[in-house]
C-alpha cells in the first residue's frame, strides 16, 4: 500500500487549489473527492463568484485577497484558462450600511483604488441601476469575477501535471490518527500518509463529528433572468452586491453567451439543511421573492425566467472561516466554514494549507480564523 506524504479530502474549490500547491512543492499527494471532477453537487458551482478587496467583512481579509488576486492570474497563465474577469464592482447601500462602512474601511486600511458615487451618479454610470435618493455606491475598479468551475478544474489539471493521484466518486467515511500519520477509510479502501487536510465543504459536519464547532449548512439559489430590455446593457457591467432593507442580493454582468442571461442571487436568509438531504427543486414562489426583490433595484433585470441552481453556505456562527491546524491533532489541516464569501480566497488557502504542511507555519495573517475562538 503506497503511503503519502498528505491525503487532501475535497477536491472542490480550497481543496483542488491545496491538492496542487502541495504536489507543486514536492509532496506525495493523494486527492479523494465523493462526486465526479467539477461536480454541482456542493458550493464550487453556478458559472460565478464576486472578487473584490474593499472586503466589506473586515480590514483582516485584504492581505489574503492581495495575494489571492496574484494567484489568480498566475492560475490562468499556468492553466491556459480564462478564469478571472475583471469588470469592476459596486456595493450599494445607505452610508451607514455594513456594505458601504465596512467596504470603505477596508479600502482605507489597503489604500485600494475605489470611488464613492452618490445616487445620481450610480444612476448616471451604471443606467441598469435604480438607487434610492439615500443610498450610495463603492465603485472598485479592480473588483470582479471567477470561475468555480474553471477555476477547480484549474487546480485539478495543474495538480496532476505536478503528479498528485486524484480519485473521484470516492467518499470519505473516516479518519484517524495513529502514530506517525493518518489513516482514512473510504467507499474503496484505506489509505495512510504523514498528513490530512480536510476541505470538506458543506460535509464538515459529518467529518467533524467531535470537533466541537457547529456549521450550519444553508441551501441557496442562484438565478438566470433574460432581462426585459434586452441583455446588452448587462454585458457590460460590474459586479454587485446590494443591501436593502432587511435582505441583501448580489449580481453580475452577462459574461457568457447571451441566450445564457443574467446571475442574481440572495446573500441573506436561505433554508437550514443537510448536504444529502438538500432539497433541489426551486419553487415558483422563490422564483417570484427574487424578482419582486431585484425589480426593486435593477427593474428591467427580472425578465423572463431562465434557470435556476441550489447551492450550499457552510457557517460558522460568527461567519469567519476556520483555516487553521486541528486543535487536536497536529497532523490535521483544517479549511472549512467558508460561510457563503470564501471562494475568493480559494488559490491562497491553497497556498496557505501547503505552507501549514511543508513548513509548519504560514507567513499569511490566518490567526482570525483558528477554530479555537469557537471552541471557548
Amino acid at each position: 500500500m503506497t503511503h503519502y506524504d498528505v491525503i487532501v479530502v475535497g477536491l472542490g474549490g480550497m481543496g483542488s487549489a491545496a491538492a496542487y500547491r502541495l504536489a507543486q512543492r514536492g509532496q506525495r499527494v493523494l486527492g479523494i473527492d465523493q462526486f465526479a471532477p467539477v461536480h454541482n453537487r456542493g458550493s464550487s458551482h453556478g458559472g460565478s463568484r464576486i472578487t473584490r478587496q474593499a472586503y466589506l467583512e473586515g480590514p483582516e481579509y485584504v492581505p489574503l485577497l492581495l495575494r489571492a488576486h496574484e494567484l489568480w492570474d498566475g492560475l490562468e497563465r499556468d492553466s491556459g484558462r480564462r478564469l478571472f474577469t475583471r469588470c469592476g464592482g459596486v456595493m450599494v447601500g445607505t452610508a451607514d450600511s455594513r456594505t458601504i462602512t465596512g467596504s470603505l474601511a477596508s479600502a482605507a486600511a489597503f489604500g485600494i483604488p475605489h470611488e464613492l458615487l452618490d445616487a445620481g451618479e450610480l444612476r448616471r454610470r451604471f443606467p441598469t441601476m435604480a438607487p434610492s435618493p439615500d443610498e450610495v455606491a463603492l465603485y472598485e475598479p479592480g473588483a470582479g469575477l471567477v470561475s468555480p468551475e474553471g477555476s477547480v478544474a484549474a487546480h485539478l489539471q495543474l495538480a496532476a501535471r505536478c503528479g498528485a493521484e486524484l480519485h473521484h466518486e470516492e467518499k470519505v467515511f473516516t479518519w484517524s490518527t495513529m502514530a506517525g500519520g493518518v489513516r482514512v477509510g473510504t467507499s474503496h479502501n484505506y489509505y495512510t500518509a504523514d498528513r490530512l487536510v480536510l476541505c470538506p465543504g458543506a460535509w464538515a459536519g459529518e467529518l467533524l463529528r467531535d470537533f466541537g464547532v457547529a456549521f450550519t449548512v444553508r441551501r441557496q439559489v442562484q438565478y438566470w433572468f433574460a432581462p426585459s430590455g434586452g441583455v446588452a446593457p448587462f454585458q457590460r457591467h460590474p459586479v454587485y452586491i446590494w443591501e436593502g432593507d432587511g435582505y441583501t442580493f448580489y449580481g453580475f454582468p452577462a459574461h457568457n453567451a447571451p441566450a445564457d442571461g443574467v446571475k442574481v442571487a440572495l446573500h441573506s436568509g436561505g433554508r437550514v439543511c443537510t448536504p444529502d438531504g438538500i432539497d433541489r427543486a426551486v419553487t415558483g414562489d422563490e422564483v417570484h421573492e427574487i424578482a419582486t426583490v431585484v425589480k426593486r433595484h435593477l427593474p428591467t433585470l427580472p425578465g423572463a425566467f431562465l434557470r435556476a441552481a441550489t447551492c450550499m453556505y457552510t457557517d460558522t456562527a460568527d461567519e469567519r472561516f476556520v483555516l487553521a491546524p486541528h486543535p487536536a491533532e497536529e497532523r490535521v489541516l483544517l479549511a472549512c466554514g467558508f460561510s457563503g464569501h470564501g471562494f475568493k480566497f480559494a488559490p491562497v488557502v491553497g497556498e496557505v494549507l501547503a505552507d501549514l504542511v511543508v513548513d509548519g507555519t504560514t507567513a499569511h495573517p490566518i490567526e482570525r480564523f483558528d477554530p479555537a475562538r469557537l471552541l471557548a
